[in-house]
């Protein structure tokens, strides 16, 4: 997992420093926006993982339910899922929110004059914000995982495996 985690670090670090400085405040809340979504979905993903009861997947593998297989897979290993999706996935998620609110921090303190109280005020509103969007959705997100987990996992599953076909 850290190997995994520095290299995706270093490649997404490299994509939103390319991208994201060169972008206006709107593509950087789009940037924002889109790494919010995918940090919500991975943790959602993983706390579904954590909390799936695996006799149900047995359950649905011996009725051949399309998705049961890799969702089995998933559960049995639940804390390597949950640890990608929720640790490093998240994480790098969060990294990456932190270099767009950066681009807007830097975007709007642009046009103010050399007033660091008023710069201030709009680095601590923008990481507050995206903190608190970022928080919001998650926690809602979790309450669903933990009431739909092997749902959730099955519907992944069968996703999966349309690529991941054995």
């Amino acid at each position: 997992m850290f190997f995994i985690a520095i290299c995706m670090s270093l490649f997404f670090g490299f994509v939103s420093q390319t991208m994201l400085s060169e972008m206006g405040i709107v593509f950087a809340a789009i940037g924002i926006a889109f790494f919010i979504f995918l940090s919500v979905v991975f943790d959602m993903i993983g706390i579904a993982a954590a909390s799936s009861n695996i006799e149900v997947f047995e359950k649905w593998r011996s009725e051949n339910i399309k998705g049961a297989d890799i969702g089995y897979s998933l559960c049995q290993n639940s804390e390597k899922v949950c640890s990608f999706c929720a640790d490093v996935v998240g994480d790098i998620c969060s990294t990456l929110c932190g270099a767009g609110g950066a681009c807007i921090v830097v975007a709007l303190s642009s046009n103010v004059p050399n007033n660091s109280s008023i710069v201030m005020l709009i680095s601590i509103s923008t990481s507050a914000l995206i903190a608190g969007i970022t928080i919001f959705f998650k926690a809602i997100m979790k309450e669903r995982a933990l009431k739909n987990s092997e749902k959730l996992l099955l519907k992944l599953g069968s996703v999966m495996d349309i690529f991941f076909k054995s």
